[in-house]
């Protein structure tokens, strides 16, 4: 399955000497969906459950998304945005494969 969407980035900028802030930067990925699955949790103290996937995607990075991998933070995905927990640099450069988890609440951009 084909990607294109959004990619977000939390950058950290010095705004004043020794004040750091948070900036939300995002980028536009084509890639693959390599995996697709869902999970419902559900424990005792919630109402409503949380839904999960455990997707993984794979896109073309660009310089940016190479260098700042580590800041990657979401990724839009069917008409949501999703937290990606995890970013791991494919041997087959210049790819990243992101791990896809829970809905994001998060600052974007």
């Amino acid at each position: 399955m084909k990607f294109f969407g959004k990619v977000g980035f939390i950058i950290h900028e010095e705004t004043a000497p020794g004040v750091w802030t948070e900036k939300v930067t995002e980028g536009e990925y084509y890639g693959d969906v390599n995996r697709v699955s869902k999970r419902f949790d559900s424990s005792s103290d919630k109402t409503n459950v949380d839904l999960n996937i455990s997707n993984e995607i794979s896109i073309v990075a660009d310089a940016f998304a190479t260098q700042n991998f580590q800041q990657i933070r979401y990724v839009e995905w069917m008409g949501r945005l999703w937290s990606v927990p995890n970013v791991a640099l494919d041997p087959d450069r210049p790819r990243l494969t992101l791990a896809v988890g829970g809905v994001y609440n998060g600052e974007q951009a």
